[in-house]
């Protein structure tokens, strides 16, 4: 028996298995999944995970890069009631450690590149009781299929509750150790359905769509696109990284009718000596997040992939999209343009200051209310009750309502970098930075970058009678913290700006790099 519409991931597999068993679920690498075997092989991971001794509520880790074979965990941790943690395969050492410490994990799923750093920190993880190695010498992913093929491929019969937890992404904020979100079921419908219930189609679902999973599931917005597409029943087009030149080929040759990426990402695929006209013809909707889209990006995609753009804006807190600025508005030179959008189906917003909702215009800190929202941080209590109050989420930027209740934004007040997609945290940068002997002390800021929309950029005060150079700081990081997040200038300055309570004034700092834009999120 199988739900009439599903409301869980765990549903989702044997739902499609049952209408539509043999349609393509996914592509990887030229390798095709229809829904039956999906559902098949999802069941087998799940009875070998609680074969493995897990039970519900236990964290379930993945190190690696993306593959038919992480989808399949992923539905297998939603059918056996223990939650997925991804882990960034960019990550150092050190931030690997953290979050498979931190989250409890008690198994972990990795590939063979990754093997290695899981033995050096292996010892020091008592929580990990099981490591599956997900590849064999000269074979993807053939550990992974040894692991569950004993395994029966029938349903594991258990039933979560939409409420009930089934991933934890980690973040950070400006200070402190990335932080694990934990996500429920729901977070994953909620915009979907609110789509269908208003008649809307900025973001929608066609039965024979090609999804290209641009951004990589090991993120928020990858997971949540990803899922979104499994809901519908379309066919999910998978790389193990992204690179431009193959995002382009496979939406020309698998014949990609939607995606979602970074405008950084959009900005490579157009560079491309392949991208044209022809390229792209089967695209119809591109939707993109985690910074707005310069004006010349916009009208060079308009001309090329004469598809619809879609905006969304979102956090990992989030758990979906809470606005979205759709087609209609993308118009050069538009006001609109600016905006991040309006307020999804089912989402408010509101702008507040000093405990009090601003009036249109104003602005304020974003609060939004959405049936999507994390349950909380996991293990912080006090964090958790910081960022939701009375059911609203505090998202951390500053910006007001116009009018029409579009959404403008102007600063970020959690000073979160936005580099190419990835999101890159201050507090973590200056540690790192603050362990080298000649600091003294240093301010991290994002700057805008035409390649990447943002870049890091590290402000430095020296210890007096010491030197260094930027290469010499650049080379102290390597290994220290992953790549992406490595400071690419180095202001040396006799001292940073501070306000009178000693805090210092990263805005002041970010200003000189944003001076005459409208906006501080890029």
């Amino acid at each position: 028996m199988h739900e009439a519409t599903p409301e869980t991931l765990a549903a989702i597999p044997g739902h499609h298995a049952a209408v539509r068993p043999d349609h393509v679920a996914m592509i990887h690498l030229g390798t095709e999944v229809t829904y039956a075997e999906l559902d098949r092989e999802s069941n087998r991971a799940a009875h070998a995970l609680l074969a493995a001794g897990l039970a519900p509520g236990d964290r379930v880790a993945f190190l690696g890069m993306e593959s038919q074979h992480y989808y399949e965990i992923a539905f297998a941790c939603a059918k056996s009631g223990t939650v997925l943690v991804p882990v960034n395969w960019r990550l150092t050492e050190s931030e690997v450690e953290h979050q498979l410490r931190d989250s409890c994990a008690r198994l972990l799923f990795v590939e063979e590149e990754y093997r290695a750093t899981v033995e050096r920190i292996e010892a020091d993880l008592p929580e990990l009781k099981c490591v599956v190695g997900m590849d064999t010498a000269g074979r993807r992913g053939a550990g992974f299929l040894d692991w569950k093929s004993a395994f029966p491929d029938t349903g594991t019969g258990y039933r979560p509750d939409p409420a009930q937890p089934v991933a934890q992404m980690y973040t950070s904020g400006t200070t402190g150790l990335p932080k694990g979100v934990v996500l429920p079921h729901r977070s994953f419908f909620a915009l979907g359905r609110a789509m269908d219930d208003n008649g809307l189609d900025w973001v929608d679902w066609k039965p024979d769509d090609k999804s290209l999973i641009g951004l990589p599931g090991l993120h928020i917005a990858g997971l949540s696109w990803s899922m979104q597409g499994f809901t519908a029943g379309v066919t999910n087009v998978i790389m193990r990284m992204f690179v431009a030149q193959d995002a382009v080929a496979l939406i020309r040759d698998v014949g990609v009718t939607t995606t979602f990426v970074a405008p950084a990402m959009l900005q490579m695929m157009l560079a491309e000596p392949a991208a044209s006209k022809e390229t792209f013809a089967t695209l119809r909707k591109a939707v993109y997040g985690g910074s707005p889209i310069a004006e010349e990006l916009l009208v060079r995609s308009i001309e090329v992939l004469e598809a619809d753009l879609v905006q969304a804006y979102a956090a990992t807190e989030t758990g979906n999209a809470v606005a979205l600025l759709p087609m209609p508005d993308h118009i050069p030179g538009s006001p609109r343009l600016r905006a991040a959008g309006r307020a999804c189906p089912g989402v408010e917003i509101r702008i507040v200051a000093d405990g009090r909702t601003c009036a249109t215009g104003e602005t304020g800190e974003v609060w939004v209310r959405s049936p999507a929202v994390m349950l909380g941080y996991w293990n912080l209590a006090e964090a958790t009750a910081q960022t939701l109050t009375d059911g609203w989420l505090r998202m951390g930027d500053a910006g007001h309502l116009d009018e029409d209740g579009y959404l403008h934004l102007c600063d970020r007040i959690k000073d979160t970098i936005i580099v190419a997609g990835e999101n890159v945290y201050p507090g973590e940068v200056e540690e790192a930075l603050g362990k080298h002997p000649a600091v003294a002390e240093v301010a991290v800021i994002g700057a805008p970058h035409p390649r990447w929309g943002e870049a890091v950029h590290a402000c430095v005060v020296l210890h007096e009678g010491m030197r260094a150079t930027p290469r010499e700081l650049m080379l102290s990081l390597k290994g220290r913290i992953a790549d992406f997040k490595i400071p690419v200038r180095y202001d040396f300055l006799d001292g940073l700006p501070r306000n009178s309570t000693g805090k210092v004034l990263r805005r002041e700092l970010r200003d000189r790099f944003w001076a005459g834009r409208a906006s501080k999120i890029h």
